[in-house]
């Protein structure tokens, strides 16, 4: 750290981005996975967002949160990557106070926004393997935008003080994040001040937002799983399930690296930052790449038009 990043200012006009503290001369080694997952990432959900919008058999309830999912994870993985990326490439490290916050903002708003869509799509796949007859009354267009605008409005409204906490804070010790992008915890963690108000915050939304959140997709998926087990033919069981699959990956692969996140985050309190925020950053950016490979392996629908669409283009 130098020593000017320590000596004592109020509310600092930019933070310094450190990437992966203690790989600094590593850093290009790593960008390669990191740019590698990004151009997955946005290649895949692309491509999930254009098959679905030319074929009009996709129009429906569980294909329209698949691509609200896409664009979340768009939006998710392009707040972080392109700074990241200019950290580890041409070390451009500072970031400014007002930038530092948006992108806190973007990261948690968009985190809490797929928990909330993969508990939308748990409701899609409850009601059409508990009440197959009824899910077009019941999932109709109208209740499929009403869920998608409630899910962006819950993570857009309830990130906001957020960012009111950071920015009240003042900031007299150092300016140095040890991360390749801005956090609530890692921002307020360097405030020079009592921020119990801030970590109370962040675990109430934690545990009272999204712990909600997997309580519901636990039921949702317990219910099918039970009205699954309910059928009489095995091969009718083993279809069911299979229409079910992808989901049930997609959210593994988002609360998984979120647990190790977590855990991670209490491995760098004893010395192992950079295995820390390494891993943290990986987490981050597994779902966004992750998704859209497994919904074009499982999901037959999209095969079927990717297919078509290579061989017609071909010929």
């Amino acid at each position: 750290m130098s020593h000017t990043n320590r000596n004592n200012f109020t509310n600092p006009s930019t933070f310094i981005l450190l990437g992966i503290p203690g790989l600094e001369t590593d850093h290009v080694w790593i960008s390669i996975p990191f740019c590698t997952m990004y151009i997955i990432a946005i290649v895949g959900n692309v491509t999930i967002l254009f098959i679905v919008k030319t074929e009009p058999s996709l129009h429906g309830p569980m294909y329209y949160f698949l691509c609200m999912l896409a664009i979340t994870d768009l939006i998710l993985c392009t707040s972080v990557l392109p700074k990241m990326l200019a950290i580890f490439w041409i070390n451009c490290r500072e970031i400014d106070f007002n930038a530092c916050l948006m992108q806190m903002y973007f990261i948690h708003c968009f985190s809490m926004a797929e928990s909330g869509i993969f508990v939308a799509m748990g409701f899609d796949r409850y009601v059409a393997i508990c009440h197959p007859l009824r899910y077009s009354t019941i999932l109709t267009n109208s209740l499929v935008a009403k869920l998608c605008l409630a899910v962006v409005l819950r993570g857009g409204v309830l990130i906001v003080p957020y960012l009111f906490l950071a920015r009240q804070w003042p900031y007299c010790r150092t300016n140095i994040i040890p991360e390749p992008y801005c956090t609530h915890i890692a921002v307020v963690n360097l405030a020079c001040a009592d921020i119990r108000v801030s970590s109370y915050y962040g675990l109430f939304v934690a545990f009272c937002v999204t712990g909600l959140d997997v309580i519901f997709i636990a039921l949702s998926y317990t219910l099918i799983l039970r009205a699954i087990f309910r059928l009489p033919r095995k091969d009718a069981r083993i279809k069911t399930f299979e229409t079910c699959g992808s989901h049930i990956a997609v959210i593994l692969a988002f609360y998984i690296p979120g647990l190790f996140t977590s855990l991670s985050s209490r491995l760098g309190k004893n010395g192992a930052l950079q295995f820390s925020v390494l891993i943290s950053n990986l987490c981050l950016l597994m779902p966004p790449t992750l998704n859209p490979i497994i919904y074009g392996v499982r999901t037959k629908q999209i095969q079927t038009r990717l297919f078509h669409l290579f061989t017609h283009r071909r010929s």
